[in-house]
């Protein structure tokens, strides 16, 4: 974690509120950092329901693995977050200190382990020391309230520069409900199922299986529609947690994927989903420039999706956009390696949405210092028309810069 805010970060946080049923902490435990936070616990109501997608790294971390068992049973009570350490290439060490975890959290809570779901960020490839969570655990789940989701969010950070925070208010018959979530991840970020860590909580009473498969679907445009540098991390995790508290208060309980009352609840979900995401990309290690790649004329979606991630993940493209420099060359090269349709002759090519190739050529317009003047922006559009079809989809990503190579050169150290 770095002192230095990135200049995409937004202006402000927003104001959380509290949702019944989640109550939140934070504790020092010592894990890597000195003088932080570095372990965040929510404790859950009881009935809560939670859903999951995770990294489809081969080598997943061992949190991930136990995330993935106790997903099963679709209820959770505690969620345990830790930083500084991903307990990721640890070997049988790494499950022991996940066992170890759950068991010190469930006897704090008063929960069986198979309640308890877990998260590691950090250095890959360290034993965890798992007996620092007895020293703090008692205490976390004693001082447990609702409010402090700032706090929550800064203590899952590693060389994230600033905390990522997303709320949402809809209703359900008419019921008001609220979601709230928080994320982190500003390296080793590509879209592979989930993307970094995020949580999100809401209140709604919304049955497992249900909340599962609007995870699974929304996930899809939101963080997985996101890269930084084309590396997926061995921890992605991303998790939503419904209390469904707010049935109480007459909220109807949705157990069908396909009540239309789930309607509002939905695109309330997928707002925070894709504002979390859009902050991770704002947090690129060393990013200057937010860059939006919009890729239309595909011969479909999926086809518009690989085009236009090989185009965010080009470190030319990337690098070409830190130096200001709209080289629509790199573009080209891009869309011809991505290995989908394409024709040379029907291309065109915009950056902050002025027209700088057109049909295989530079465009006959072109004005050099309009350009220029466009790519200063610290928010950058490129985007490509390949003029075959009607798929088009788009991603975020950011700059790079030399300073990611810093960060990343000095992680360990």
């Amino acid at each position: 974690m770095t002192s230095k805010v990135s200049p995409l970060a937004p202006k402000t946080s927003p104001d959380m509120p509290p949702i019944e049923g989640v109550r939140l902490a934070t504790a020092s435990a010592g894990i890597r950092y000195a003088g932080r936070t570095d372990v965040m616990l929510a404790v859950l109501a009881p009935g809560t329901v939670a859903a999951g997608v995770f990294t489809r790294s081969k080598c997943p971390s061992a949190p991930v693995e136990w995330c993935r068992a106790k997903l099963r049973r679709g209820k959770a009570r505690v969620l345990v977050v830790n930083s500084g350490n991903a307990n990721a290439f640890t070997g049988k060490s790494g499950h022991a200190a996940t066992k170890l975890t759950a068991e010190i959290a469930a006897k704090a809570a008063g929960c069986r382990i198979s309640e308890v779901f877990l998260a590691s960020t950090g250095v890959i490839g360290e034993p965890l020391d798992a007996g620092k969570f007895g020293a703090v655990m008692g205490g976390l789940v004693a001082r447990a309230a609702p409010q402090p989701w700032l706090d929550a969010a800064r203590a899952i950070m590693t060389t994230d520069t600033f905390p990522k925070l997303s709320t949402a208010k809809t209703t359900m018959g008419k019921t008001p409900v609220t979601i709230n979530g928080i994320a982190k991840g500003a390296g080793m970020i590509a879209p592979d199922m989930a993307t970094m860590l995020s949580f999100v909580f809401t209140d709604a009473p919304i049955a497992a299986p249900v909340l599962q498969k609007l995870l699974k679907e929304l996930v899809v445009d939101t963080f997985n529609a996101v890269t930084v540098d084309g590396d997926t991390s061995t921890s992605d995790t991303l998790m939503a947690f419904a209390t469904g508290t707010a049935a109480s208060r007459g909220a109807p309980k949705i157990t069908k994927a396909s009540d239309r009352r789930l309607t509002g609840f939905r695109k309330a979900f997928e707002m925070v989903l894709a504002d979390l995401a859009e902050q991770v990309a704002r947090d690129g290690e060393g990013a200057r420039k937010l860059v939006e790649v919009k890729v239309e004329g595909a011969v479909s979606k999926k086809s518009a999706r690989k085009i236009a991630l090989s185009i965010a993940n080009s470190p030319l493209v990337k690098t070409a956009i830190a130096g200001e420099d709209a080289n629509w060359g790199r573009v080209v090269m891009a869309v011809g390696k991505a290995g989908e349709p394409a024709d040379r002759d029907k291309l065109s090519i915009w950056f902050g949405g002025i027209r700088v190739a057109h049909k295989g050529a530079r465009d006959p317009n072109y004005d050099e210092a309009k350009v220029s003047a466009a790519m200063k922006a610290p928010n950058i559009s490129l985007k490509v028309d390949l003029g075959l079809g009607r798929g088009r989809d788009r991603v975020l990503t950011c700059d790079l810069t030399a300073e990611y190579i810093a960060i990343n050169a000095d992680y360990r150290s």
